[in-house]
């Protein structure tokens, strides 16, 4: 818990906070807009599919840019610039509306990299080579965020309707001022070559095979995790329910990833990295399938964190490994691996938007769990040492 009191480590924790925060509003916003203007499942899942492609495809340009320019104005920026876009997306209607909530992600892409690479790297050099755990506490602070972030928004949009979540996108000011000034210092923490105006040697180090089964691995959890965080909102609402319950029923799910996101991380530095996204993976599935079988029930409240705990446990175990595939490039690495694992995560969302509207919910659900089961016999086969 120390690394919480590291100034740097902090700021970007904050900015994580943040930019998440804002992010999580996407399904209640674009449920709530949907039903105002009657689009159907499809283009539900189209709209979460282009914010979320929006964001994958340009991470890996700003991951670049972070490792030769330093974080600093990359995730001060991030921030202001999703404060700006979001604020606008409340005022202006319809699908004006819908374009700046778009538009607003690149605040998104711009930070998560160099946010990602920064955490790591200081957890690696500063407290002794922890450097999963490092990871695992930057994606708590966002987690938590999306685990909040519709249970507040739900309830903002039932009372205020969408410019009661103005008073949300305002706290990027002065966090984005705080992240500028505390990050003035980065170049500290920058490797040596760096430190001397040195461009790095960015070389792929793992083979073909590790790249694959890596990348499948992520894109399955990925496609779990975006189908549950956009459908169960729309398929709660479709069962009568209300903002407020959708709301907080899928801040649950991030509630559990964000718990899942420490305790996958410092397990993986304790007992290896595959070991313990094959174990998650293979238990995400009894919870993933419940959730297709039961309907609307109370148990809802307990079985979807547990889904959420076990299938985020292993995102931050799956950056770090991609980090390690490219040296001299962690920057690069973690634009490259944050937008692979969104876009299709986003693609798979879109494909199950799709299979909604032609077989149900049920279904979907049901075929998250067969996602994470694969995903946990395919990690399996991963060649490392660990």
């Amino acid at each position: 818990m120390t690394i919480l009191f590291n100034a740097i480590f902090s700021s970007i924790a904050l900015g994580h906070t943040f930019v998440d925060l804002l992010g999580s509003q996407r399904a209640v916003i674009f449920t709530f807009i949907g039903a105002q203007l009657g689009i159907s499942n499809t283009a539900l899942g189209g709209l979460s599919m282009a914010y979320v492609w929006t964001q994958a495809f340009s991470q890996p340009f700003f991951g670049w840019l972070s490792d030769r320019r330093g974080a600093r104005w990359l995730a001060a920026g991030g921030v202001l610039w999703m404060a700006i876009f979001f604020s606008l997306a409340l005022i202006l209607p319809g699908y004006y509306s819908l374009g700046s909530m778009i538009i607003s992600s690149l605040g998104s892409a711009a930070f998560h990299p160099a946010g990602a690479a920064e955490a790591t790297k200081i957890g690696e050099i500063h407290f002794s080579g922890r450097e999963t755990t490092a990871a695992s506490y930057f994606f708590l602070f966002g987690q938590a965020a999306y685990a909040f972030g519709p249970m507040i928004g739900g309830p903002l949009l039932d009372r205020f309707g969408l410019t009661g979540l103005l008073m949300l996108s305002l706290l990027g000011i002065p966090i984005a001022l705080n992240s500028a000034y505390r990050l003035r210092s980065l170049v500290n923490h920058q490797p040596k070559e760096m430190a001397a105006n040195k461009k790095p040697s960015i070389r792929l180090i793992v083979g073909k095979s590790f790249i694959i089964t890596l990348a499948t691995t992520i894109a399955f959890q990925a496609w779990v995790q975006q189908t549950m965080n956009t459908f169960i909102p729309k398929y709660l609402s479709d069962l009568g329910q209300t903002a407020t319950v959708y709301g907080i029923i899928t801040g649950l799910y991030m509630v559990g990833g964000a718990m899942g996101n420490v305790a996958g991380g410092m397990l993986a530095d304790r007992y290896g990295k595959r070991n313990v996204i094959t174990t998650a993976l293979l238990l995400a599935t009894l919870p993933l399938f419940t959730i297709s079988r039961i309907g609307w029930t109370p148990w809802l409240y307990a079985v979807v964190p547990l889904a959420g705990a076990l299938n985020g446990s292993v995102h931050p175990i799956l950056v770090v490994l991609a980090q390690k595939t490219i040296q001299g490039g962690r920057g690069l690495a973690s634009g490259l691996v944050l937008g692979f694992k969104f876009a299709a995560g986003a693609l798979g969302m879109f494909i199950s938007g799709i299979l909604a509207d032609f077989f149900g919910f049920s279904f979907i659900f049901a075929l998250t769990a067969v996602l994470a089961l694969s995903a946990a016999l395919i990690i399996r086969t991963l060649k490392t040492t660990e």
